[in-house]
Order: structure tokens, then C-alpha cells, then sequence
């Protein structure tokens, strides 16, 4: 089961709509519904049908993932056992099952923060990594409403703290595979190989037309409310943050802290997070 997890505005939604294309996997918008899972676990809690179906469809992520809710906690209390693994499994299996897929996947960037979490619910679960240049990450993120500052030398902290805190975590296990961005747009037919063999899924040319189905894919997006219970992000809004899916892979998309990144805030950057870049190739 492939999961893309990331620094946010690392390409990620590209990833999960080339995989998504292929004839046998889905792989749904954000789920981010098993953090409240993985702090139950956490905290001792035992969760039985009733409280592992109420986290999943009240979590902020469940308006876009396209489940009949009625439908999947019916499914989930008719789990004879009940366990945490087999009603996440039940949430993938009903949303491949409703495209007429078999297999699934996820793409919650966040997961890579918790991969031995993941494992421990998933334990099929194969970490695939998608990095990206954090100069280029700076410059999509701060532009977000989600971002954590608009300081780039905050945000090359995070970058490099949830990059190496992923690393960290998987890098040394058999179900971990790090791909870059830059690779995904100059190389995708290889790069999409690469992961397919690693999650052993035959490589199929329609990944490459992701684009084709961009749109109606991430039309299961809707309005979200903001963590202060006020704010709104539209629909709208929140699709213009994903308008390059709905075409081929733009190299264009790679290097544009060269030009619209200030001297000084380039300089921030590296000194911030230069030997990171230095180990993923990008140069400081």
C-alpha cells in the first residue's frame, strides 16, 4: 500500500494523481484521520467500533473523501473482530471499491511524521517520500493559507525538521522509497517505475494521463473550515493551490527560487537548512 507522505507543497497531490490513474489503485485526497487515531493509541485508549468510526468521520478531512457515512460506520460495526487495522482498512477498501479499483493508497503528508504509527495500523503500509527543493517549498507554502510563517528561514527549519524527522524514522526499513520532485517532472515514466516496482504494482502507461481526469478527481475537494471555526477556504480557493495537475509535468515548476527568491532570503535558506539541500543534491 503505497502512502506519500511529505513537507506540504512538495508535489504531492501530482504523486497521488499519477498513482491513482493506474487501472488497479486509488488513492484518496488527504485522509489525516488517523492522527486522532494514533493519539488515542497513544494515550492507552482502547478504541471499539463506535469511537474509531466517530474520530474517522468527524476528522476535518471526511466531507472530501467521498464515503456515504451512514454506510461505512454500518460497515464498521459489522466487524466481527473489530480492530483499528480492519476498520481503516474497511475506509480504503469501500473508496477503491467505488471506482472500481482493488487496490489502494494514501497521500497525507503529515504521516511521515509518524511513520512508526503508521506502520502499527498499516502494517502493509510502504512510505513513499517525496522531497522537493525547500527553496521552491518556501516559496508554494508561504503563499497558503496553511502555512506555518511566511519567514523563510522558519519555514526552512520545518522543511528540514519533517524531512529529517521522516528520514529518521523509515529510511533504515525494507517499505521506505525517496523520490524527488525535480525527478517526478523531468523523468515521470522512470519515476513512477521506480515506485511501482518497490509497492509490486505493474507500471501502466495511464499514469502518465493523469491530467486527463486532474479536474474530476479533485472535484471531491469541498468548501473546509479553518482550525479557528470561523475562517472558510472555498472550494474554489482551495483547488487554484492544485491548477498545474491538470496538465503534463512542467519542469518550469523546478528551480524558481533562482528568480523569485530575494539574495537575502536565499541566503537565510542555506543557512538555515544548506546541508540538507547538500545531501538531497540540491546544492547549497
Amino acid at each position: 500500500m503505497p502512502v506519500v507522505v511529505s513537507v506540504g507543497r512538495s508535489g504531492t497531490t501530482l504523486l497521488r494523481l499519477m498513482l491513482d490513474a493506474h487501472p488497479e489503485l486509488s488513492v484518496p485526497g488527504e485522509t489525516g484521520f488517523l492522527l486522532p487515531v494514533f493519539d488515542a493509541e497513544r494515550a492507552g485508549v482502547r478504541l471499539d467500533a463506535a469511537g474509531f468510526a466517530d474520530l474517522v468521520t468527524s476528522f476535518h478531512t471526511w466531507p472530501d473523501l467521498a464515503t456515504d457515512t451512514e454506510a461505512f460506520v454500518a460497515a464498521v460495526h459489522r466487524l466481527d473482530p473489530f480492530t483499528v487495522t480492519a476498520g481503516t482498512r474497511e475506509f480504503y477498501r469501500r473508496y477503491a471499491a467505488g471506482r472500481g479499483k482493488s487496490r489502494w493508497g494514501d497521500k497525507t503528508p503529515v504521516y511521515g511524521q509518524f511513520v512508526p504509527d503508521l506502520l502499527r495500523v498499516l502494517p502493509e503500509a510502504h512510505v513513499v517520500h517525496l522531497v522537493r527543493d525547500g527553496r521552491d517549498v518556501a516559496l508554494s507554502l508561504r503563499s497558503t493559507w496553511f502555512s506555518p510563517a511566511e519567514d523563510v528561514a522558519v519555514l526552512a527549519r520545518v522543511w528540514a525538521d519533517q524531512i529529517r524527522t521522516t528520514r529518521q524514522q523509515a529510511a533504515s526499513l525494507r517499505c521506505y522509497t525517496e523520490v524527488r520532485y525535480e525527478d517526478l517532472l523531468a523523468e515521470p515514466e522512470a519515476t513512477l517505475r521506480r515506485i511501482c516496482a518497490a509497492v509490486e504494482l505493474d507500471f501502466d502507461p495511464l499514469m502518465l494521463d493523469y491530467h486527463r481526469d486532474a479536474t474530476d478527481r479533485l472535484s471531491e475537494m469541498q468548501d473546509r473550515v479553518l482550525p479557528d471555526g470561523v475562517g472558510l477556504v472555498t472550494q474554489q480557493q482551495r483547488l487554484h493551490n492544485h491548477r498545474y495537475t491538470s496538465t503534463p509535468p512542467d519542469q518550469s515548476r523546478a528551480g524558481r527560487w533562482r528568480t523569485e527568491m530575494s539574495a537575502a532570503e536565499q541566503d537565510a535558506f542555506v543557512a538555515e537548512a544548506g546541508d540538507l539541500l547538500g545531501d538531497l543534491g540540491y546544492g547549497a
